[in-house]
């Protein structure tokens, strides 16, 4: 298996396909780089490299009982881009990956970096606050350690109706996506996932101005998981260069329950000239 081996010897799970311009991907909680599968599959199909890698305690990934927090993270993206000679980067980053991504622009810059994406992510701010009101209840959030804590099997189940929106008519999700995510979160490590959830309470505003690269915000209007008011809308007002794509009814899962729908929109961002952005 390609294993990176970062700073501090952890060792980091991969895949990378492809010839082309790189597209590096950061998965959600609890997932793993398998949630990619379908625009991997697909950009790859297009021409492009496409990297996926397990975040450190999920997956395939060594589980240490340290550093799973967002600046170990960030700098495990850029051991990886290192390792790899990675340029001309397109980021990719889903919910907690969005956060990822942030920070590690925040902690290394955009010197390697083309465009980013994120989609239905945690930045700016998911937790609610004064300045923040339609962020997600600190009781919300506790519940979520708890579950994953206590029943963490059971807990993975029922986290997918809001997760994918299937408590809505017309729901797209199939009893194999719901089955996806039970899967691929109970490979990772219960304390890495319990741990992760500390990185919902954090303000990413100040990683998210330093985006400076043309960059495309994906957001279900529908996000049942980090609410859009407080995720993409206000990460489209603080990041320059950014522009906001609202999917109507779009649940926080929607790489995988509409996954031709985002591809196609992966594809025409990453083709579009770099000004075209602006």
């Amino acid at each position: 298996m390609p294993i990176l081996t970062t700073r501090d010897g952890t060792q980091i799970y991969y895949r990378d396909w492809g010839k082309g311009q790189p597209v590096l991907f950061s998965h959600g909680w609890p997932l793993t780089g398998d949630a990619w599968d379908p625009q991997m599959m697909f950009l790859r199909a297009h021409g492009y490299r496409v990297i996926a890698h397990d975040r450190r305690g999920n997956g395939r990934s060594d589980q240490p009982d340290f550093g799973n927090n967002v600046d170990s993270w960030a700098d495990d993206l850029a051991d990886l881009i290192t390792h790899l000679d990675l340029n001309d980067i397109v980021l990719v980053g889903h919910s907690t990956g969005g956060g990822e991504v942030a920070r590690y622009i925040g902690r290394h810059g955009t010197s390697r970096v083309a465009k980013v994406v994120l989609l239905d992510s945690i930045v700016p701010r998911m937790l609610q606050a004064p300045d923040n009101p339609a962020g997600v209840p600190i009781e919300a959030i506790d519940q979520i350690r708890a579950g994953t804590a206590s029943n963490r099997s059971q807990f993975f189940q029922d986290i997918t109706t809001p997760f994918f929106s299937a408590n809505r008519d017309g729901s797209k999700v199939t009893q194999g996506m719901r089955d996806l995510f039970w899967y691929l979160g109970l490979q990772g490590s219960v304390l890495a996932e319990y741990e992760t959830s500390f990185s919902w309470q954090l303000d990413y505003t100040e990683d998210a101005r330093k985006i400076d690269v043309p960059t495309l915000v994906i957001h279900g209007d529908d996000d049942q998981i980090v609410p859009i008011d407080a995720g993409g809308r206000r990460a489209a007002e603080i990041i320059a260069n950014a522009r906001l794509l609202v999917y109507p009814g779009g649940n926080h899962g929607i790489a995988i329950t509409d996954p031709d729908r985002v591809n196609q929109d992966l594809l025409a961002f990453i083709q579009e000239p770099a000004s075209a952005g602006s």
